[in-house]
């Protein structure tokens, strides 16, 4: 390639892109005429890096080529502005497009905890297998272990421990879903394990209001945030199997980009739960408000999930970065 005929004969080209790209307001004509220029700009730009890489050229070409993208698509101003935009259409779409895949996770956990907190209470033989009798009796005596744990420490610190931890289960179980979902199993069957136990363990002792007056407060929204995680973990595990039309790249990296999203969501659910249980489970008030406050966490959030996020995804939001931000799939050529 001649590079000094190339520049020749595009030049006007790509000073009448520089001034359309700068210019403030286009007419129709105008603004057609600035897509042209701009996709024959950035074929320029590949064919000079695929046959003759000049540096100064090369430069020049991306600074204009950027330029005028971001003309063709529009500037967009960071802030406030996305940070709300994220938590009220963002964020609640991406909730309700997998809502398929987390309310089977719950259905399923919660299941599966009913029958081992059974299995444990009625079977002495089961409660001797996990520990000694007098262990047993410290763990579940009045004022023992399980009461404890959540007044044994200052709230504040106890509530940065909680999102912590809680936040941890949510990002394995979000990581792990590229190995085709397997490892999500096996956290949410620990986190299954350890609750039906508790509850097995104190229902025996005939102290399961207690329990349960202790862990409703937060845990509605704690598993819940628990059971989101595992259900967008198992379903990332599935696109790698059945990424359906798309490539298997693209649909990951549609997929992936969602759930990196939603991992901001998940966070802030966890520090609310967390919060909860720091300062109302261990709080002074009766079981009946300690509780009420739980189930109405939980019930704003399954109607931010569900309707709201109904109401997003209907008018087309995936919870996918936005179009300008997207990368293009597809090059166009001169």
């Amino acid at each position: 390639m001649d590079l000094d005929v190339f520049v020749a004969t595009h030049q006007g080209e790509w000073n009448r892109l520089d001034a359309l790209a700068r210019k403030r307001r286009l007419s129709g004509e105008e603004a057609d005429e600035l897509v042209t220029l701009y996709q024959r700009t950035t074929g320029h730009l590949a064919k000079v890096q695929a046959a003759a890489p000049d540096p100064t050229l090369v430069s020049r070409l991306t600074a204009l080529v950027s330029r005028g993208r971001a003309a063709v698509t529009g500037t967009r101003s960071s802030g406030w502005r996305d940070v709300v935009r994220y938590y009220t259409v963002s964020f609640p779409a991406a909730l309700y497009r997998s809502r398929r895949w987390w309310l089977t996770v719950a259905v399923v956990s919660l299941v599966a905890t009913t029958v081992i907190a059974w299995w444990v209470a009625d079977h002495p033989e089961v409660r001797n297998s996990l520990a000694s009798p007098e262990m047993l009796r410290q763990m579940t005596r009045p004022g023992g272990e399980y009461e404890a744990y959540y007044s044994d420490r200052p709230a504040s610190s106890f509530a940065a421990q909680v999102w912590t931890n809680n936040a941890w289960i949510a990002i394995k179980c979000l990581l792990f879903g590229i190995a085709l979902g397997i490892p999500v199993i096996f956290v949410m069957w620990s986190n299954v394990l350890n609750l039906g136990a508790g509850i097995g363990l104190m229902a025996s002792a005939g102290r399961l209001d207690v329990f349960l007056g202790l862990l409703i407060p937060h845990g509605l929204l704690e598993l819940t945030a628990v059971f989101v995680a595992g259900g967008l973990g198992l379903r990332l595990g599935w696109t790698v199997i059945d990424p359906g039309a798309r490539t298997r790249t693209t649909a990951l990296a549609e997929q992936g980009r969602s759930i990196i999203g939603m991992a901001i969501g998940m966070a802030t659910v966890l520090a609310v739960s967390g919060i909860l249980e720091a300062f109302v489970t261990p709080s002074g008030l009766p079981t009946w408000a300690r509780i009420s406050i739980g189930v109405v966490a939980e019930t704003a959030f399954l109607l931010y999930a569900l309707v709201l996020g109904r109401k997003a995804a209907a008018d087309g939001e995936t919870g996918d970065l936005d179009a300008a931000d997207r990368a293009d799939l597809q090059p166009v050529a001169a």
